[in-house]
């Protein structure tokens, strides 16, 4: 039996520096820290919020075999883990004092550490969202197409990219978190936004993409207002997406999908995405570590 140190890593840099190439290994299962790294390398560590992320890997070896990674007041993200490292991973984080509002992460990695963070904190896990990842294979456009086109999201489309990206986080379960303006302008800047608009020049419906890394684009967010769902944009918006990713240079091109939506899921699949893992998010409700 091998043992297992978890080794808490202060800053972004330093954490790719020890983790990098282990993260490289597995783009797909992998996505979520891979584009988050990413994120927080171009727009500075408080990218996601004024506390400063946590990083920390879990070495065998000589040899990194997962990690971890938190941008406050977000869950707990994890690389695959079996139940005795997810033990010793909550061992770790309560010996450091951390407080968890939750954890993400594939499946099975999900419930080990839950009941393991229940065992060694008492906090009761609560099962709050399904995701599936998946991975794109021969790109479909869905039938019928609506009129209208697509175009890439400019400084006018500023303000509504801004309330978008609000109701897209409330529609999901979240809370806005103040950075959507820095979101808005960094999506801008990068030309990452695709806007589906209607013959008359009205944006109804975006799909996001996240820079090209290890090989890999991740789809999101995917938006439409309530109002204008069922007619087919979001589907045409997430078409232009995914041939932005390819022409970008993405080998890999994924997304995750609310298990809870059948509408969505039913969508991409159409459009020729593949099931990759399914992934779960449990909340950690009102206990502190310790």
């Amino acid at each position: 039996m091998y043992l297992n140190s978890w080794h808490a890593i202060d800053g972004v840099e330093t954490f790719l520096a020890r983790a990098g190439d282990f993260l490289h290994s597995r783009p797909a299962l992998h996505t979520l820290p891979l584009t988050v790294t990413e994120s927080l390398r171009r727009r500075g560590a408080h990218a996601f919020g004024t506390e400063a992320p946590v990083f920390g890997i879990l070495e065998r070896e000589g040899e990194v075999r997962a990690s971890y990674f938190r941008t406050p007041p977000r869950h707990l993200s994890l690389t695959p883990l079996t139940p005795d490292d997810s033990d010793s991973l909550a061992v770790h984080l309560a010996a450091l004092g951390h407080t968890l509002p939750g954890v993400s992460a594939d499946r099975d990695t999900a419930l080990s550490f839950a009941e393991a963070w229940h065992r060694h904190t008492g906090a009761t896990p609560v099962l709050s969202k399904r995701q599936r990842l998946y991975r794109l294979g021969t790109l479909t456009v869905p039938e019928p197409r609506p009129e209208g086109r697509s175009r890439i999201a400019g400084v006018r489309d500023r303000e509504q990219l801004i309330r978008w990206h609000d109701e897209f986080v409330a529609a999901i379960g979240g809370s806005p978190s103040g950075d959507a303006a820095s979101w808005a302008d960094v999506r801008i800047a990068d030309g990452s936004v695709i806007h589906w608009e209607t013959p008359d020049g009205s944006p109804v419906s975006m799909a996001g993409v996240t820079p090209v890394v290890a090989g890999q684009i991740r789809v999101a967010p995917v938006y439409t207002p309530a109002h204008l769902r069922g007619r087919g944009y979001a589907g045409a918006a997430t078409v232009e997406a995914c041939r932005a990713a390819v022409a970008a240079g993405a080998s890999e091109v994924l997304l995750f999908a609310d298990l809870a939506n059948s509408t969505s899921n039913g969508l991409y699949q159409r459009i020729g995405f593949r099931a990759v893992a399914d992934f779960a998010l449990y909340d950690f409700p009102h206990v502190r570590a310790g």
